[in-house]
């Protein structure tokens, strides 16, 4: 999710308790711990938190340009936007790998059994990888969403209308053969594996991602002022209310703290001990190019992109008053989460200093 609202057979149960991990302290006072002042100093926003884990040790800076909240601001909870669908592909992935589904089921079918497939449907993996011909939103989501258009846009598209559009699309190209991210599409996908299973969106991801994981600080919806982050408009102090994703919630409604993320991706680093081993193995597996000139390469959930030890794996997000960074390199053990409480600007720093960071690790 943007922050602008415009276009813009194997596998552990999920009942297996993850590994135990431990809090950081204070960042270190070396390398590493001036490098994460830096990072914070340098991205301008009232509250922001830098959360690194290398080879299974954590450190962690706080800081920002408001007064410190009540709650530490490593134990908030922050809105992550698009980052969500890291956790969106990884959940598809473990329900394709247990064999809840395939992945090419016909969207259209699962969300209306009544109607024929027809040739060449978007299908469930066409969503996911952001080939399925769909728009980065509906066409008429701009004149639905303009009498919100500075509060909350996307609370005035509900999964109703977002499916009936989606029911009604004609992709101006044949599924599979372009890629062109959609928050629209991945939101699809969330109504479309709902109807499919039988279960709503929330129980599935609490069921495949977050218990599993051990994720409890993570959610779908803010729910207490005290510890739901507050976000920023771009001058970084006027506050904008907590964000409400209506009927994208596949696409960006995640909300976490960073002891969460780091968990989450410290997941990713080292499968062999996580309860979704397969899954995560598999979410590394690049799907397809972006195009010519473009060195990412997308996978089930992450953009991939080269350094000189391998791969990193990263995705970014933002709403209307955050943004966050998640990504991890499985050369230097190393994943970062980092979250801020200001809108996304022109020359934004904040996205720009997380990726650096994490690439030049």
């Amino acid at each position: 999710m943007t922050d602008r609202p415009t276009p813009w057979p194997g596998e552990p149960t999920d009942e297996d308790a993850p590994p135990e991990r431990a809090r950081p302290g204070p960042a270190d006072k070396g390398a590493l711990g001036e490098r994460l002042v830096d990072a914070v100093d340098a991205s301008d926003a009232p509250d922001v938190v830098f959360a690194v884990s290398r080879r299974g040790r954590r450190t962690l800076h706080t800081g920002g340009t408001a007064p410190p909240p009540a709650v530490p601001r490593e134990d908030l909870r922050y809105e992550i936007g698009s980052a969500s669908k890291t956790f969106t592909g990884l959940l598809l992935t473990r329900l394709i790998r247990s064999g809840v589904l395939t992945g090419g089921e016909p969207a259209a079918v699962c969300l209306d059994p009544t109607r024929p497939a027809g040739p060449g449907p978007v299908t469930l993996a066409h969503l996911i990888t952001h080939t399925s011909g769909l728009p980065a939103l509906p066409a008429d989501f701009v004149p639905r969403a303009l009498p919100a258009w500075r509060t909350n846009p996307y609370a005035r598209y509900p999964a109703e209308r977002l499916t009936g559009t989606f029911l009604r699309h004609r992709p101006k190209h044949r599924p599979g053969t372009r890629w062109h991210y959609s928050n629209y599409g991945v939101s699809v996908l969330g109504h479309a594996v709902a109807a499919a299973t039988g279960t709503a969106w929330e129980d599935l991801l609490s069921a495949y991602i977050l218990r599993p994981f051990g994720l409890n600080g993570t959610a779908l919806r803010a729910e207490d002022p005290k510890t739901d982050a507050t976000g920023h408009r771009k001058d970084g102090r006027t506050p904008v209310p907590a964000f409400d994703a209506g009927g994208f919630q596949a696409a960006g409604a995640v909300r976490s703290t960073p002891y969460d993320l780091l968990a989450f991706l410290e997941a990713h680093l080292d499968p062999a001990g996580s309860p979704a081993a397969g899954a995560l193995r598999a979410v590394r597996v690049p799907v397809l190019r972006r195009g010519l000139g473009h060195r990412h390469v997308h996978t089930a959930a992450w953009f991939r992109h080269p350094t000189d030890g391998g791969p990193m794996y990263f995705h970014s997000g933002a709403t209307l008053g955050q943004q966050a960074f998640l990504g991890f390199r499985p050369d230097t053990g190393t994943a970062l989460a980092a979250v801020c409480t200001r809108r996304f600007r022109a020359r934004d720093p904040f996205i720009a200093t997380a990726y650096a960071f994490l690439a030049e690790e």
